[in-house]
C-alpha cells in the first residue's frame, strides 16, 4: 500500500538527495517546458493535421499528469499543514494550488458547461500559468521569489511614489494642453498614458505636448522618469547581492541548506515558520 507520508516528501523534497524526488521534479519540469513549447507552437495556423493530433495527444497525457499531480497533492495536504483542522481546504486555496486549478481546468470546463469556442480559445491561455509551477522546482525561481519577498516594503514604497508623480504629471498636463489639444488630452485618465509614456522614457510619440510649458514640463517628466525606473532596480539588484551572499557565506560555514521551496510549518499551528 502506498504510504501517504512517503508520497509526500517525494513531491515536496522532504528528504535531501531523495532520488524518487528528483526523477519526480525534472519530469514536472520537463513536461512544464514542453507544455509551454505546444502552445507557442499551436498558435500558427498553417501546421500539419499529423503535429497537430500530435499536439492533441500530448495535451491530454499533460492534463493527465497535472490532474493526477493536482489530486495527489489534494491527497497529501494533512502534511503539508499538519495541525490545520481543515488542511484540505487550505492548500485547495492557496497560491500555488489555484494556479494548478487554473492550468487544467480549461479542458474540462468544456465538458461540464457549454462554452462559446472564442471564449475557450481565450481559457486555453491559462495553459501559460503552468509555467509558473516552476517556482516549486527551479532553484532561480525561488531564489528571485525571496528577493521579492524581502525587498516588499521598498518595492512597494517605489511604486506608490511611481504612481503618485503619475497622478500628478497627468493631472498638471491636463490642465496644460487640453484647451490646445482636447482630442489628446481630453481627461485625466487619457493623459495617464502620456505620463506612463513619459515617465518611463518610452516615448512613443503618438501623444505630446504642443504648448511651450507643457514642452518643459515633459523634459522635466522624462529626466525623473529616468532615476524613478532606477530606483527599483537597484532595489533588487541590492536584494540578489544580499541573498546570493547569504548562500556563499552558509556553504562556507558548513551549515546544511534545505532545498527550495521547503517550508518549515508548526506541528502546533500549522502556519509558514520564516
Amino acid at each position: 500500500m502506498i504510504q501517504r507520508k512517503r508520497v509526500f516528501e517525494i513531491l515536496e523534497r522532504g528528504m535531501p538527495g531523495d532520488t524518487a524526488s528528483i526523477v519526480v521534479d525534472y519530469g514536472i519540469i520537463l513536461v512544464i517546458v514542453l507544455n509551454i513549447g505546444a502552445v507557442i507552437i499551436s498558435s500558427f495556423n498553417d501546421l500539419p493535421d499529423l503535429l497537430k493530433q500530435g499536439l492533441t495527444i500530448f495535451e491530454y497525457i499533460s492534463i493527465a499528469i497535472f490532474t493526477l499531480e493536482y489530486g495527489i497533492r489534494v491527497w497529501t495536504a494533512p502534511y503539508k499543514y499538519p495541525g490545520l483542522r481543515f488542511p484540505y481546504l487550505r492548500y485547495i486555496t492557496s497560491f500555488m494550488a489555484v494556479i494548478d486549478l487554473c492550468a487544467i481546468l480549461p479542458f474540462y470546463l468544456p465538458f461540464v458547461v457549454g462554452v462559446d469556442l472564442r471564449i475557450l480559445r481565450i481559457l486555453r491561455l491559462f495553459r501559460l500559468l503552468r509555467i509558473l509551477k516552476l517556482n516549486r522546482y527551479n532553484n532561480a525561481v525561488e531564489l528571485i521569489a525571496q528577493v521579492f519577498k524581502g525587498e516588499k516594503e521598498k518595492i512597494l514604497t517605489t511604486v506608490f511614489i511611481t504612481g503618485l508623480m503619475l497622478l500628478l504629471a497627468s493631472s498638471v498636463m491636463y490642465y496644460i494642453e487640453n484647451t490646445a489639444q482636447p482630442d489628446k488630452f481630453p481627461n485625466i485618465i487619457a493623459t495617464l498614458w502620456w505620463a506612463v509614456a513619459t515617465l518611463t522614457t518610452v516615448g512613443y510619440g503618438d501623444v505630446y505636448p504642443i504648448t511651450h510649458i507643457g514642452k518643459v514640463l515633459s523634459g522635466v517628466i522624462a529626466l525623473l522618469g529616468i532615476g524613478l525606473v532606477a530606483l527599483p532596480a537597484g532595489i533588487i539588484s541590492s536584494g540578489f547581492i544580499k541573498a546570493i551572499s547569504r548562500e556563499e557565506q552558509a556553504l562556507q560555514e558548513g551549515v546544511p541548506q534545505e532545498p527550495p521551496g521547503t517550508k518549515r510549518i508548526c506541528p502546533h499551528c500549522g502556519k509558514e515558520i520564516e
